[in-house]
């Protein structure tokens, strides 16, 4: 039977309904509120409570742990964001200034997180001296590391390989630089960077462990949350409790899934080059909720008022300038920027020799370079078999909307999963069947660094030109021709992107994955990453800075010879025009 609407059900429904939507968005805004002002209530504390109070295996405190550990990494993610903002224009704009960011921005994402956490511990602490307040800021920072670099890489990218079309718009248009950036650059980059963003909090998950269970020669600092659980559910050999930690995370995965990447990836959805005629968008039952809210839209007006004030502001400055024009080509100044830049590596160069070469011998250095090499060959090894298994399979995801939506949970949990939970199963199949650590540790390197390349390549795909596709099916390109002239030139600037994250995650990942255990059972690999880690655990911060700058002469190295070419090759071959 057909349903019959009255004049009057259709005035109850109008009246109610913006009742209901401001309802269901009061409650999700006061109960996210909630659990952030709990979870912060905790930083004022005094340091001496995490000794009265210290972490527990019991599963009921994990709901608890999870909203510490979910507070770190969203404050993180927003500092990570802000980094990205500005660093990655700066360098995108500024030619000289990217001739330093970039190299220092491949340096940073290599170091390994003990490395940032083994000097930066004891600055934090001296913050807030006996407060937790200072703990959480050094893990906070440590996360930080872990997730703003690949976001600064995609951002990067992305304002490097604008249309030209589109450029040409803008300029025509006389757009200041702030409008120009607002209105054009930043929309171009948001899907791209909302991917991103997913895998750096996905990302951070594989670091949770080393961030909140600190220790670092005599100074050890445990903070409640899931990552210090997980490990002292590892010391234990407590398979229960890891459990219980992988069912919590999973209920945590889902909910900002839920409250946060779904929303970003719908509103993302409107910033793609081009929409699809017939293809369903994705939909999210938060940002359906927030749209149609009258509390949010009254809340958020006064901020819409001030963000369109800077607009009318900008319009009253010059146009902004041509590409050509930030490049700064005046070769006096060009050679003198050089020169500090010269100088200022010298003077780096001779600080790390005089702090090392008193404690250690010419020949550990050779070892040490040695040990680096045989991380760089897992390094490329490991990349180039994940790049074979993920790039054909983000390119399908990508394509299809409907199995984007499917995936896209599936693939974010898995990224999320600690690949430290996998260490014990590695341990033990290694001891029981007298496996070779060199060769078999090396697959957990890229266990939680192979979904940079998925993400990357899954956003590729999914702003790929329409013409592009179409025509491809108009000349019947088909099999290997379709990959090698249509799918791979429109993704190949996002994977290199995923590419170039994931080798120096990989590197980062050694100094967990080379030197692991399960109880009293640890086994150790050859590579820098298991060195750092040794160092690290003595407090030898001589042997802690020789191992992270050999390994960045390495990662500039893989970087200068293979990842910046193909770079540059594909931003100027393959741009979107």
């Amino acid at each position: 039977m057909p349903r019959i609407t009255t004049p009057g059900a259709i005035a109850a429904q109008r009246s109610y309904g913006p009742l209901i939507w401001d309802a269901i968005a009061a409650i999700i805004v006061l109960g996210v509120i909630v659990v952030l002002g709990e979870t912060s209530a905790s930083l004022v504390e005094p340091l001496s409570q995490l000794e009265l109070t210290p972490v527990s295996l019991d599963p009921s405190n994990l709901a608890e742990y999870a909203a510490r550990t979910t507070f770190r990494m969203l404050v993180a993610l927003c500092l990570s964001l802000l980094f990205t903002i500005t660093y990655a224009t700066l360098a995108a704009k500024n030619h000289r200034a990217e001739l330093l960011l970039i190299p220092l921005l491949d340096i940073l994402q290599s170091v390994p997180i003990l490395g940032f956490i083994s000097v930066t511990v004891v600055f934090f602490m001296s913050l807030a001296p006996g407060k937790v307040l200072g703990a959480e800021l050094a893990a906070i920072f440590a996360i930080f590391t872990s997730q703003a670099w690949n976001m600064a890489f995609s951002f990067y990218q992305s304002l490097r390989t604008v249309p030209h079309d589109l450029d040409e718009a803008a300029q025509s248009m006389r757009l200041t630089a702030w409008m120009k950036f607002w209105r054009l650059e930043v929309p171009f980059a948001i899907p791209g960077l909302v991917w991103n963003m997913m895998m750096s909090m996905s990302g951070g998950w594989f670091f949770v462990v080393a961030s909140e269970a600190i220790s670092v020669g005599n100074t050890t600092v445990t903070l409640p949350g899931i990552g210090s659980y997980i490990a002292i559910a590892i010391e234990k050999r407590d398979l229960a409790a890891v459990y219980f930690a992988i069912g919590t995370m999973a209920i945590v995965i889902l909910i900002y899934d839920q409250l946060l990447f779904r929303p970003l990836v719908t509103w993302a959805d409107r910033f793609r080059p081009e929409q699809q005629p017939g293809v369903e968008p994705p939909r999210s039952w938060v940002l359906t909720v927030f749209q149609r809210s009258t509390l949010i839209r009254i809340g958020l007006k006064p901020l819409k008022g001030l963000w369109e004030s800077t607009f009318k502001l900008a319009a009253t400055l010059p146009a902004a300038p041509a590409k050509s024009m930030w490049l700064g080509r005046d070769r006096t100044i060009n050679v003198i920027w050089l020169g500090m830049l010269g100088l200022g590596v010298t003077y780096t160069i001779w600080s790390i020799v005089r702090f090392v070469v008193p404690a250690v011998s010419l020949h550990e250095v050779g070892w040490v370079a040695v040990l680096s090499s045989i991380t760089l060959l897992r390094v490329v090894i490991l990349i180039a078999l994940a790049s074979v298994i993920w790039v054909p399979v983000g390119v399908i995801v990508g394509l299809s909307p409907k199995l984007t939506r499917i995936i896209q949970p599936i693939a974010q949990f898995l990224a999320a999963f600690p690949a430290n939970l996998f260490f014990p199963l590695a341990v033990v199949a290694i001891v029981t069947y007298k496996l070779n650590p060199d060769v078999w540790l090396s697959p957990l390197m890229v266990l939680g660094t192979q979904w940079y390349i998925l993400f990357n390549v899954i956003a590729g795909a999914a702003v790929m030109p329409r013409e592009l596709l179409d025509a491809g099916a108009s000349f019947h390109v088909g099999g290997w021709a379709w990959w090698r002239n249509v799918a791979l030139p429109a993704v190949i600037p996002y994977y290199l992107t995923g590419a170039i994250t994931a080798s120096g995650g990989s590197f980062n990942a050694s100094i967990v994955s080379e030197a692991v255990s399960w109880g009293d059972d640890k086994l150790v690999a050859h590579g820098i990453g298991s060195y750092i880690a040794d160092a690290t655990a003595k407090g030898d911060f001589h042997r802690i800075v020789l191992g992270v700058a050999v390994m960045s002469v390495f990662v500039v190295i893989l970087n200068r010879s293979l990842w910046r070419p193909l770079y540059h090759w594909v931003e100027t071959r393959f741009r979107l025009d």
